[in-house]
């Protein structure tokens, strides 16, 4: 067997889930994936994946081998895509990350009109409450909020007018106490998520001091999901912060409200991220050339929208 294509097939089981996955996905029967695993652990010498028959999870050696399968099979797409020439027409499937409100909400209209004017792209959309590894996790593309570490990774900026606000559902606050600043929310029941914070908050400083604001809890629900977290708000179960986005519309109709209005965060940047040198491969620079002036327009009239919440 080609040492290659198992590769491709090791990677498509990973990202799928399980054998018959990827299977689907590949067009092959799961005893074929199966072999095409075998070899690659015959070849190394080792086991690389613990399996089920519906589950699969990397062994320590696996771990490793599947980082520099992806690293081996980018390499070869992009010299395949170089030597193709930069008029190559984009081709191939492409993989995106994104927050899940912002992924369905923002990018998939954006992903939708990109598939329109290229159709020989297929796209993956991943949506993750968490900042993926887009080397490790075979990502072409990522949108993400916030400020970005240094790294090899290539950042486009779209947007930058994106806050956190706290907010409560209004019968929560008519039977607890009032939240006038930031030291206040000690006193009251914090949902919050693994992502912004899950036991920490910080507000900018007082005008004319130079230390932010820290305001340290116990909270007393802590979830993975922004969805879970503004759901528990607007059921009056407790005090949130997510962005504005994500909570402009449960604003409008009366169903949360804005909290401490004086001590909101500086508004956070929002970037595509690309991993280094995929930015040559056609399917990629066509995305980010496509999505870039849409998502730039898309957050500037989101932002419109926050400052409207504030009237």
């Amino acid at each position: 067997m080609d040492r290659i294509e198992a590769m491709r097939v090791f990677v498509a089981a990973l990202d799928a889930g399980s054998l018959s996955a990827a299977g689907r996905r590949l067009g092959r029967s799961p005893a074929a994936v199966s072999r095409a695993i075998a070899f690659l652990e015959h070849h190394v010498g080792t086991e690389l994946l613990h399996r089920t028959t519906r589950t699969l999870k990397l062994s320590e050696a696996g771990e490793r081998y599947a980082f520099a399968c992806r690293r081996v099979l980018i390499d070869l797409e992009e010299a395949d895509q170089s030597a193709a020439g930069e008029r190559a027409a984009p081709r191939g499937t492409l993989t995106i990350s994104a927050p899940p409100i912002s992924g369905e909400q923002i990018l998939q209209p954006i992903i939708d009109a990109y598939l329109d004017a290229f159709p020989a792209v297929s796209v993956n959309l991943v949506l993750l409450d968490r900042h993926a590894n887009l080397v490790e996790e075979g990502i072409d593309i990522a949108l993400r909020v916030g400020d970005l570490p240094d790294s090899s990774l290539v950042a486009l900026r779209v947007g930058g007018d994106v806050k956190r606000v706290v907010v409560a559902a209004p019968r929560y606050l008519a039977e607890h106490p009032r939240i006038n600043e930031p030291s206040d929310l000690l006193k009251h029941r914090i949902v919050t998520t693994t992502h912004f914070g899950h036991d920490t908050w910080i507000f900018p400083p007082l005008p004319g001091h130079s230390v932010p604001r820290t305001v340290h809890f116990k909270p007393r629900l802590v979830v993975n999901s922004v969805r879970a977290a503004l759901a528990s708000a607007v059921d009056g179960h407790g005090v949130t912060r997510l962005y504005t986005y994500h909570v402009a519309d449960r604003v409008q109709d009366g169903s949360l409200k804005i909290l401490l209005r004086d001590a909101e965060a500086i508004a956070m940047p929002v970037h595509l991220i690309v991993p280094q040198g995929r930015l040559s491969i056609p399917k990629v620079r066509a995305f980010v050339d496509f999505a870039a002036p849409r998502l730039k327009a898309e957050f500037a009239r989101l932002s419109a929208e926050a400052d409207a919440l504030k009237a």
